[in-house]
């Protein structure tokens, strides 16, 4: 959790905000803050949720384990898929447009573990490869 507080930090310094101003910005309590840079506390899919919409610099999985860049690089390629490259085992696809990156990590040999999607709403719903 010490690296979580971490990049918290970054995004403070970056926006020019102190913990108070990001609490009242992302509209959160000022002791959650409080209690995720003690480490106290783990950061909520909630939580996490509201600093991806209102920060959009913010790259989900570098908040979240310190992989991507921040300020988000906006060099990356992307493209807007409607359907999955391989077979999944869950669901079917909703039709719903996503926004995917292109770019594989060089340590995972092109092999996909697992997809997660985010709604705004908070729910989330995970796709794994056959």
């Amino acid at each position: 959790m010490d690296e979580f507080s971490k990049r918290l930090q970054q995004i403070f310094d970056y926006y020019d905000l102190n913990a108070s101003a990001f609490a009242d910005k992302i509209d959160v309590g000022r002791a959650s803050i409080s209690h995720l840079l003690s480490g106290r506390n783990k950061p909520s899919l909630d939580f996490v949720m509201r600093v991806i919409k209102t920060f959009p610099e913010v790259e989900l999985y570098w908040l979240l384990n310190g992989k991507g860049s921040f300020p988000k690089d906006h060099s990356s390629t992307t493209k807007t898929v409607s359907t999955p490259a391989s077979p999944l085992k869950t669901e079917k696809p909703t039709g719903h447009e996503a926004e995917v990156s292109t770019d594989i990590p060089k340590d995972n040999n092109g092999q996909i573990e697992r997809i997660v999607i985010f709604y705004k709403n908070g729910s989330f719903k995970t796709y794994t490869p056959e």
